[in-house]
């Protein structure tokens, strides 16, 4: 069917339901009896097609109907309609189903003409596209991974990190955990174990390098689509990693390198000058040894 002919049966249905609306007093509508579907469905028992047509036609235009009714509607609508031999509102009823529920189908125990001209009226609108339906649209509660990152970390020790998981839909399927040794590596997989509320990734000590150590996590779903992270490639988790001979090692980033400031035992005065009771002959500059370290 072109798009003409869909918004001509379109039109037709509700130039009938505003056409019923207005030879049906305001008042009467409202105050009709709150199950119209039931009447309409009874008057279509006792072959009283016109007024079935006009009941469930009324019934149709109450905002209150929920989907399952919006559906008895339509379907009530189509039988009569094909009793009266009216193709064209017997097809618009159709598609107002199919537009609601396109998986919608008769039951067996209707007549075969009902369901033969349903069928028909359903490949037709399909073939179209499915003109009128519009997808709903299921809102997923976002999810999140919550991670309070150690600031520091001893060399050669396993470095055990813990993440909450916060998925209310179940939609995580697996998390991923990546590291890397300093800033200029490759990141590399670790693995994770995952449970009902938490991941738990455990990073070996042979690993736990100084001067740091970097990561960030990946949650996915059942298509492999990550839904979820904890950090990224670009901005991670930093730990720093001391050395047991060094002392502790503190990273700052230089010039796009790590420098390491050893840990340097005893006091040592940065500014200003020792006095003393012998005069120095000339003052001598203090030094301070700084290590680089990638």
């Amino acid at each position: 069917m072109r798009k003409g002919t869909w918004a001509r049966h379109s039109r037709l249905l509700l130039a009938l339901h505003l056409a019923l609306a207005l030879v049906q007093p305001y008042g009467t509508a409202l105050a009709a009896s709150p199950d119209l579907i039931t009447r309409g469905q009874a008057q279509f028992e006792d072959q009283d097609y016109d007024a079935s047509i006009q009941t469930l036609s009324a019934a149709l235009l109450r905002p209150s109907n929920t989907k399952a009714q919006k559906i008895e509607i339509y379907r009530l609508l189509a039988l009569n309609y094909i009793t009266l031999n009216r193709k064209d509102e017997s097809e618009s009823a159709v598609r107002g189903l199919l537009a609601i529920d396109p998986t919608y189908t008769l039951p067996q125990t209707e007549s075969p003409r009902f369901r033969d001209f349903f069928t028909i009226a359903k490949t037709k609108w399909e073939g179209e596209g499915r003109p009128g339906y519009v997808k709903e649209v299921v809102s997923e509660k976002p999810v999140s991974l919550k991670h309070s990152s150690p600031s520091q970390t001893d060399a050669k020790k396993q470095l055990d990190l813990v993440v909450r998981l916060d998925d209310p839909d179940k939609r995580v399927k697996s998390v991923r955990a990546y590291m890397r040794n300093g800033s200029k590596e490759d990141f590399s997989p670790v693995e994770a174990q995952m449970d009902a509320w938490s991941v738990t990734v455990h990073v070996s000590a042979a690993r736990v390098l100084p001067p740091l150590v970097e990561y960030y996590f990946e949650a996915v779903d059942g298509s492999n689509r990550v839904i979820a992270t904890g950090g990224d490639a670009s901005y991670p988790y930093r730990v720093a990693v001391g050395s047991s001979s060094k002392g502790w090692v503190l990273p700052v980033a230089i010039g796009g390198g790590v420098l390491g400031a050893a840990a340097i035992v005893g006091g040592l005065a940065l500014a200003g000058v020792f006095k003393s009771s012998s005069p120095a002959p000339t003052a001598q500059p203090a030094t301070v040894r700084i290590s680089v370290t990638e």
